[in-house]
């Protein structure tokens, strides 16, 4: 648990990059600490705003190629977020976010564009759009049920070997070479939409434990009843 008692939930540049609703992953950490009497709060981080060294658990979204470059020029350019993972904060980062996270992403024309390189990963414009229902048997050292979630964009993401691929993909494109996303240490990348966590409260949760320790049990059956029952739709088709 922080010292100061309060986890911080540090969104960054909602301005730029929260195209696909992604800024609901904020929303469902801030709940699920609090119904365990967590004391959270969310700080919203523009992108003419210094990103804070002192959050716990970190997330940025997807958007579109301008806003993406723009987003990894003010990345590299401020150091904070490097600072913040460096000392061992949490991060999530979706779509366009994920991508930036690496060395290099495809920008306008899809020429390489220098990333963030949070990640050992490295990102290019792949022959045709991934729109739709992903599914992906996650990493078992993770311990973490199947994701799920949608996915947009038109990304080739290999990963280095610094790197371990999140998921296997079930049904849905992913990186593009059979897996989706990545991890490494208390970071995350991913494609999936929906948002990420409101699809999958056990990653949310994931993140917490990082952030906080040993998390009390909520009663998530119903809501998992529903999400089999979507799962089992996409597999079936």
């Amino acid at each position: 648990m922080p010292s100061d008692s309060v986890l911080r939930i540090v969104w960054i540049y909602p301005d730029l990059l929260s195209t696909y609703g992604d800024q609901g992953n904020a929303l469902v950490l801030e709940s699920r600490a609090r119904l365990r009497g967590i004391n959270a709060e969310v700080v919203h981080v523009r992108s003419a705003d210094p990103v804070p060294e002192s959050g716990d658990i970190y997330l940025i979204g997807g958007g579109e190629d301008r806003p993406q470059i723009l987003a990894a020029e003010r990345l590299r350019r401020d150091g904070g977020l490097h600072r913040a993972i460096a000392r061992g904060a949490a991060m999530l980062a979706v779509c366009a976010g994920y991508q930036i996270m690496g060395t290099t992403f495809g920008g306008e024309e899809g020429q390489p564009v220098d990333g963030v390189g949070v990640l050992d990963i490295a990102s290019s414009r792949g022959p045709s759009r991934a729109v739709g229902e992903l599914a992906a048997e996650v990493d078992a050292g993770l311990n973490l049920p199947t994701l799920t979630g949608f996915e947009n964009h038109m990304g080739i993401t290999n990963l280095g070997p610094g790197v371990k691929p999140l998921a296997k993909v079930l049904s849905g494109i992913g990186n593009g070479n059979g897996f989706e996303g990545c991890h490494s240490g208390h970071v995350i990348g991913t494609y999936l939409h929906g948002p990420a966590l409101a699809r999958n409260p056990a990653l949310a949760d994931l993140l917490l434990t990082w952030a906080a320790g040993d998390l009390a049990p909520l009663d998530d059956t119903r809501y998992n009843q529903l999400r089999q029952e979507r799962l089992d739709a996409v597999l079936s088709r």
